[in-house]
């Protein structure tokens, strides 16, 4: 089994969208039962909130439900209960890495680069509007397919 981990600031925007539409394509795949994933909070101001009302939204057009998640943050079991860390941007990684355990067995990168190959972040899209929920839902709808690509076939 994998375990993946998406990482944001508060888990209540970008961090519940990667987890819900990773899920998403993964049970649509048939194999959810090869992974474990989740998403948390660097801080935890949001701990026990269900995801931040427009990112349930924009993912309930698309048919994805996330509305059931519940914020939670970081905590040390993590580095060694999941496989791969993913935040969603670099200050995330950052973050993450700073209270990453010495002896820790996950794997800490940045999800675009993980997924796409490309070192950018994943924008914030609290102070946003629609559009800027919209935009982090296709962003990582796309990551998402391909990060399933890259940990299903490996070798290419």
């Amino acid at each position: 089994m994998t375990a993946v981990l998406f990482v944001c600031l508060g888990n209540i925007c970008r961090s519940p969208l990667a987890e819900g539409l990773f899920r998403h394509h993964v049970a649509t795949a048939g194999l959810s039962d090869r992974f474990l994933i989740d998403s948390a909070g660097t801080g935890g101001w949001h701990k026990g909130e269900a995801p931040d009302r427009r990112s349930i939204a924009v993912a309930a057009c698309y048919g994805v439900a996330i509305h059931e998640q519940c914020a939670r943050q970081l905590h040390r079991d993590d580095f060694y209960r999941f496989d791969l860390i993913l935040g969603l941007d670099r200050d995330n990684v950052r973050n993450i890495r700073n209270l990453m355990p010495d002896d820790a067995t996950a794997k800490v990168a940045l999800y675009l680069d993980e997924a796409l190959g490309i070192t950018k972040d994943v924008p914030d899209p609290y102070y946003g509007d629609t559009r800027d929920f919209e935009a982090v839902y296709k962003l990582c709808d796309q990551a998402s397919q391909a990060l399933l690509t890259t940990l299903t076939n490996p070798d290419g």
